[in-house]
């Protein structure tokens, strides 16, 4: 009633700013509240009643049926849609990285929205006369991507710098994750922004990856998990995600050119699937298609790709945007007016609804389309139409008040809890942790100095501080051997120094690794007998537009051998040992030089707080539980896609052939039984756990199975252990995996003695495998060998269950094929 009333005399009494300011005291005393506020943002007025928006209104006071917020979105939509002309739907799907385009036109795109939140990636089209509000977007994965400092005030706006997702999905516990997700989402509602475009899903088909660091796994079920639980995490805030890079992005060289051969099946169980479970699990708000083609055609203009398979097969209801200039072969030659290749009105007709961040010669190519008949004002209304489901769902357009000053306390210590939870201990003889003795420590390596918190591109964040190692150890009690900070400190201000200096003409370049500065074989053996313990800290960074190299990346640089060999002879000569933490957003090559050190910690790119979560772990302040989720080779050439990763030709390539198939990372090394340095799911803890009493509540499947397993810690601290279960199916008329993750879950903190019975339920989806000659999910008849363990190859206990008859779990659509013949590889 209360609605109803509010409504009747804003739409009598409410003519002008000065009388709605007055009706609104007025109406406060009549109804005997306390917290009637009227507000004018933009050009759009509002009555606010208990922090609530009650009622919008234009400045004449008349109120229209897509003002109403009494109404459904869509009845709203559906009467602004009504009103627009074609030129303002023409502005609606060109996104924009300032207040106009002119800016584009010179080539500014990130920071350019400096009107509304500075730093922001971009914002859509504002409609003014309508009242409808530019929707703010940020960067990225890791944290709210925006400027930390601004004109005409001395406050700062930094943003939490969390760990990189292969650190977050190595902690193997949603509900953490979701925990992450508010935090992060919490800064984007606080800093004005609407979407935060993450989280980033792309499969690890290759060590090299120069994006691995923002991405999850090599498997896609971990990889739609985690997609998951950050996306509920973000949107409980009333922000909406933007799930990326739609899809088969797994290399950066060439990535706005290159056309990724793929066959339908691994497409479908590889590419696809964690997107899939993304989508249906989580209903992400958006979502951002990628820059390369697909079997010959651009994933921002797939028909297929976005509309058959992403809507009408996954349900999925929200919107799709471009990446950044994405619709163009070469965005730098389109800004410039230059004829590339390009297909604006294909996209939008694919049911790429929002073209980010828009520029001048997309819009006057939809002038053209529509004239010529070859895009349609129909064609344009459905991208309209999400485009404006996506405004009045937005915190912006409820007329929420952000602060500009989120917690950023607390979520640097959900920031420093998740670093030290993704950590994984790769080796440990009996050094960790640290014994009470143990006080002094020489820390070796460049960027003990300087950790490396996070990637470059759109994965960085502008946050207030990083904790280096040295630093975190300090904290934690430790006394740092000064000859050897008096050596490395200034080398690495200097080095740092340098390397800004020469990315100010690049800042999309990809950062230097950072060198090691010279020292004297006298200067190690003072350290060894003045301190307990040596600590090297081993790191690299990566970014966008390029992939890691194999030599001095993937494989250590001859100086950080030469080091490691230096420091462990020293140290072991007189009974001490040597810890190697691992500074890097993925894999490195381990065989050749591990053995010569006595634990090996992976730390990622852990974030601010990365120094901190360290010393937590070296302390036993927090018992390691981070697992692997992806597959440590041995060599670099024993991966399934090393001979053909970025494509040909090699300097610029521009085709790929993804011949490996379905044989990604563990399901590759454990059928063709190629030993890995660390196998998918591998990580050690302090304490140890017994798997027992494994049971199934049924032994021929129908409909869905539950398998339960008690886990004991049977150790001397408390600690929570990654549980996983994998399925082996019958071969049946196609080749398979010999086994694959169909679920995992991670146990509560045990004490000692302590157990926790896990469950996990298996679909009749999860038995299926992608039949291309059928399209359909097909699951074959036969005995299916349940295993549960501690990785891939750490197998505790199994089962078996029975499927009667071959069951065709789901049909899908004959689409995105191959259009170059090739084998995918088999066992």
């Amino acid at each position: 009633m209360l609605g109803y009333t509010l409504m009747a005399l804003s739409q009598h009494f409410f003519i002008n700013e000065f009388v709605m300011k007055r009706n609104t005291i007025a109406l406060s005393l009549l109804l005997g509240l306390s917290s009637v506020s009227y507000t004018q943002a933009q050009t759009k007025s509002c009555i606010t009643v208990d922090g609530v928006r009650i009622v919008d209104l234009n400045k004449d006071g008349k109120l229209q049926p897509y003002e109403d917020i009494r109404l459904p979105d869509s009845k709203r939509t559906a009467d602004l849609m009504s009103r627009l002309t074609i030129d303002e739907k023409i502005d609606l799907v060109m996104g924009t990285g300032m207040k106009g385009f002119e800016g584009l036109i010179q080539g500014m795109v990130v920071g350019g929205t400096e009107y509304l939140v500075p730093g922001a990636a971009g914002t859509t089209f504002p409609l003014e006369k309508y009242g409808i509000p530019a929707i703010v977007m940020t960067d990225g994965p890791a944290g709210v991507r925006i400027s930390p400092t601004r004109k005409n005030t001395s406050d700062t706006f930094y943003a939490t710098g969390f760990p990189v997702g292969t650190l977050l999905a190595s902690t193997w516990d949603t509900k953490l994750i979701e925990r992450v997700g508010e935090a992060l989402g919490n800064e984007v509602l606080e800093y004005g922004s609407d979407i935060q475009l993450a989280p980033a899903l792309n499969i690890m088909r290759n060590p090299l990856c120069g994006r691995n660091y923002e991405y999850y796994s090599e498997d896609p079920v971990v990889s739609g998990k985690i997609a998951v639980a950050m996306t509920n995490g973000i949107q409980a805030n009333g922000s909406g995600v933007s799930l990326k890079h739609y899809a088969a992005n797994n290399s950066e060289k060439n990535r706005m050119d290159l056309n990724v051969h793929v066959s339908q099946r691994a497409l479908r169980e590889i590419y696809l699937r964690g997107f899939e479970i993304a989508v249906k699990e989580s209903n992400p708000a958006t979502i951002m298609s990628s820059y390369n083609k697909i079997n010959g055609k651009y994933t921002f203009a797939d028909y297929d790709l976005l509309t058959t398979i992403l809507r009408d097969e996954w349900g999925f209801r929200g919107l799709v945007m471009t990446d950044w200039f994405g619709g163009y072969s070469d965005a730098l030659k389109a800004l410039q007016n230059k004829t590339v290749e390009h297909n604006t009105s294909q996209q939008l007709k694919a049911g790429n609804d929002l073209l980010m961040p828009g520029i001048p010669a997309q819009k006057q190519d939809i002038i053209k389309d529509l004239q010529s008949g070859s895009l349609t004002e129909k064609d344009l209304d459905i991208c309209v139409e999400r485009i404006l489901n996506m405004i009045f769902a937005s915190n912006t357009m409820r007329g929420y008040k952000f602060s500009n000053k989120p917690d950023l306390k607390a979520h640097a210590l959900v920031a420093r809890q998740v670093a030290a939870e993704g950590m994984v201990l790769l080796e440990n003889n009996r050094v960790l942790p640290l014994a009470s003795n143990v006080n002094k420590l020489a820390v070796f390596g460049s960027l003990s100095y300087s950790f490396i918190a996070g990637g470059t591109g759109s994965g960085d964040v502008n946050k207030a501080y990083v904790i280096s190692l040295t630093e975190g150890l300090t904290n934690a009690g430790y006394v740092i051997d000064q000859k050897l900070s008096n050596l490395y400190v200034p080398f690495v201000e200097k080095e740092t120094a340098r390397v800004k200096e020469q990315m100010k003409s690049n800042p999309l370049a990809l950062v230097p690794l950072m060198p090691q500065p010279q020292l004297k074989e006298s200067l190690i053996r003072e350290s060894a007998v003045n301190n307990d313990l040596a600590i090297i800290t081993i790191g690299r960074s990566s970014g966008e537009m390029d992939d890691r190299k194999i030599e001095d990346d993937f494989y250590l640089t001859k100086e950080e051998q030469d080091l490691i060999e230096k420091v462990s002879t020293q140290y072991h000569a007189l009974g001490k040992k040597v810890v190697v933490v691992i500074n890097v957003g993925g894999q490195v090559e381990t065989e050749s030089w591990k053995g010569k050190t006595d634990a090996l910690l992976q730390a990622w790119l852990p974030g601010q707080e990365g120094g901190n979560a360290v010393a937590d772990i070296l302390t036993g302040k927090v018992n390691p539980s981070g697992k692997l989720t992806m597959t440590f080779p041995v060599r670099y050439e024993d991966v399934s896609s090393a001979d053909n990763f970025q494509g040909l030709p090699a300097d610029k390539p521009t085709d790929v052939m993804y011949k490996e198939g379905v044989y990604v990372g563990y399901r590759y090394f454990d059928s063709f039984g190629v030993k890995p340095a660390y196998e998918f799911g591998y990580g050690l803890s302090y304490t140890k756990f017994d798997y027992s009493n494994i049971r199934l509540n049924d032994r021929d499947f129908d409909k869905e199975l539950y398998v339960s397993i008690d886990i004991k810690n049977s150790g001397s601290v408390a600690g929570k252990e990654v549980v996983q279960l994998y399925l082996s199916a019958p071969q049946g008329s196609i080749d398979k995996p010999v086994k694959e993750l169909k679920a995992f879950a991670k146990t509560k903190l045990l004490q000692p003695g302590e157990a926790q019975t896990l469950v996990f339920r298996i679909t009749p989806k999860d038995l299926a495998s992608f039949n291309e000659q059928q399209s359909a999910w097909i699951a074959d008849k036969g005995v299916y060998r349940v295993e549960v363990g501690a990785s891939s190859q750490k197998i505790k206990h199994t089962e078996a269950f029975s499927l009667s008859s071959t069951s065709v779990v789901e049909r899908v659509n004959n689409v995105m094929d191959k259009i170059v013949e090739f084998n995918d590889m088999r066992r």
